[in-house]
């Protein structure tokens, strides 16, 4: 697969950067600092030598005085090493650290604060649209999601199959996250029917027989590895009564196909269309993140009963929208979208569609979804 260039852009200052498995962050940081020294903590030698003595990492870098840029990769092995970067930041010697990670439970666990806001908090995403260009596909993003370690292989379908098994299933019991993998398994079975959908854990602890704080700490876990997302319900000024529980989104629509079980019960239409809505969930979280400003995600549902996915909030305005898996564009489509307009009448509004054209129906932009998820770069918006 030929280089695809990334909307992140590096700071100058040192950084995190976070990101899932297989979005490329080791990748981006070796082409961004070719000459760099690089220490991977996923390599058993590093592991072991930083882990039982931390202040090595001086040692080292006194040992290429040439090179200013220090990145550790998968800095979340071995948390202790960060009192040591702290101390090295604050003695100016003009190093730049850069510490990737694919899990921020340990630094929760152990208390550490992230060096004090002397480093930047970064994330990275899997591709954009925008970034794919004319290597963009719809239907492949919706089968396949759009990681870079998916679209690279010529396997996707196994590397999505080695992702869910090692990484997911394996580095969980590995790490001593989890007592009962099996419990865990059925769970990661379970809350694929929540995807793109109001998380009721109650009911997901019904459907793999464990305890509801059980899943309570797994749907966590799943967090802190940046697996899933909890999106909440936009109550600014509300004017109606509104639901109160988040729905729930897996970072990729690639990981979450592999994860939701298919058979003769179950509806091809629905499945896509929750991974259509996933697909364009992970766009807009990459968009704010990338934009750099000061916006937020959220969705809007009352009790009784309208609801609108995406509401985007924040420095770049308001916008209200919809998701279908549909080619037409029906009245009851659209109900939803006036009814927030009514309560604010500042929204602009959008509903995404499977069809061809773009249109304008009274105050609501309909646009193809493969046009709008193109479109969207960091910075920019469609108006």
């Amino acid at each position: 697969m030929e280089t695809i260039s990334r909307f992140f852009q590096p700071p100058e200052d040192s950084f995190f950067l976070f990101g899932p498995r297989g979005t490329g962050k080791t990748t981006l940081v070796k082409y961004y600092y070719p000459n760099a020294l690089m220490l991977d903590m996923l390599e058993p030698d590093t592991f072991r030598v930083f882990s039982a003595k931390p202040e090595i990492l001086r040692e080292k870098i006194l040992a290429y005085p040439n090179k200013k840029v220090v990145i550790i990769d998968e800095i979340q092995k071995v948390p202790e090493l960060l009192d040591l970067i702290h101390a090295l930041i604050e003695e100016k010697k003009g190093l730049q650290f850069i510490l990737t990670g694919s899990s921020s439970r340990k630094f929760k666990r152990k208390g550490v604060d992230l060096l004090a806001g002397r480093a930047l908090l970064c994330f990275l995403f899997p591709f954009m649209a925008s970034e794919l260009g004319d290597l963009f596909s719809l239907t492949k993003g919706l089968k396949q999601g759009q990681l870079p370690v998916v679209l690279a292989s010529k396997r996707p379908n196994h590397v999505l199959k080695t992702y869910i098994s090692l990484y997911l299933r394996e580095e969980v019991q590995m790490e001593g996250l989890v007592r009962k993998i099996g419990n865990f398994s059925r769970f990661l079975e379970a809350i694929s029917f929540s995807h793109a959908a109001i998380l009721n854990i109650s009911n997901v602890a019904r459907e793999c027989h464990i305890d509801r704080k059980l899943v309570e700490g797994y749907i966590q876990i799943l967090e802190d590895l940046l697996i899933s997302s909890r999106l909440y319900v936009f109550t600014r000024r509300a004017k109606r009564k509104l639901v109160a529980h988040p729905k729930f989104y897996f970072f990729d629509t690639g990981v979450y196909r592999f994860l939701r079980p298919k058979g003769p019960l179950d509806s091809p239409h629905e499945i896509d269309g929750h991974a259509l809505e996933g697909l364009v969930c992970q766009h807009l979280q990459g968009w704010i993140n990338y934009t750099d400003s000061e916006t937020n995600l959220y969705y809007w549902r009352t009790r009784s009963g309208s609801e609108v996915d995406f509401i985007v909030y924040g420095s770049v305005g308001l916008y209200a929208i919809e998701v279908i898996n549909s080619i037409h564009i029906h009245p009851k489509d659209l109900k939803s979208l006036n009814a927030f307009k009514e309560d604010y009448p500042e929204a602009r509004l959008y509903l995404l569609y499977r069809g061809k054209d773009k249109l304008m129906k009274g105050n609501i932009l309909c646009i193809p979804c493969e046009e709008f998820l193109i479109q969207l770069c960091p910075g920019e918006w469609l108006d």
